[in-house]
């Protein structure tokens, strides 16, 4: 069942927690979750070019309420971005807020949009955020398993597992390569499995890489 179905969706309501937190009826539900997907792809866009390519961005919540948009950015290495004092708003705060709001023109209506940003303490414990890593790895031609490995020892968890698909090295078959150090139960829905499939451009093609962390049992 582990390889079936996706790792937070089977735990939902136990050990995870939906990212989109919103009420809408039926026949308005897929313009909100189209909404949701604008939210994201503006500001993974925008930080992407602001930080040269490295977002390191762990999650993105995005509460919703009658008149207001909340949505909190969860991520490993803000620096500038980090507000540090919440009654001045650094100046790319506001315009991340300026950007989704014109994306949102049409959908949001009379709502008001609240961007916040957190800082994750280990953000290499975070599976989006290690891909990212071995993402910039592939990129820069590092060895594959030079550069899982190293993911490994930069995660420092009870359990992890990362899996890389496509021409690895720009062989012309494609394979799988993965690894696994620690345990790794994701048949029990209790264990705290957190999972992400990243995508990655390199010379040869598309990778798919994907990273499942285990972080203890409830």
């Amino acid at each position: 069942m582990g390889q079936k179905i996706n790792p937070l969706g089977f735990r939902l309501g136990t050990t995870q927690s939906h990212h989109s937190l919103w009420f809408a009826q039926p026949k308005n539900y897929s313009e909100g979750l189209q909404e949701d997907q604008k939210i994201r792809d503006c500001i993974k866009d925008y930080l992407e070019k602001k930080s040269s390519g490295i977002k390191g961005i762990a999650r993105i919540e995005i509460h919703k309420n009658i008149d207001l948009i909340k949505v909190i950015i969860y991520m490993g290495f803000p620096k500038l971005f980090l507000m540090t004092n919440p009654k001045d708003k650094p100046k790319i705060i506001k315009e991340l807020e300026s950007r989704v709001g014109k994306g949102l023109n049409n959908v949001s209506g009379n709502r008001k949009l609240n961007i916040s940003i957190t800082k994750i303490g280990k953000p290499y414990e975070q599976p989006n955020i290690l891909a990212e890593f071995i993402a910039e790895q592939l990129k820069n031609r590092i060895p594959f398993r030079k550069a899982m490995k190293k993911a490994i020892e930069l995660a420092d968890t009870k359990g992890i597992q990362i899996q890389i698909k496509g021409r690895i090295d720009g062989k012309e078959i494609a394979r799988v390569e993965w690894i696994r150090e620690g345990r790794v139960p994701l048949q029990t829905i209790r264990a705290k499995i957190d999972y992400c499939s990243y995508p990655v451009q390199t010379i040869y093609g598309v990778l798919g890489i994907k990273i499942w962390i285990f972080a203890g049992e409830d």
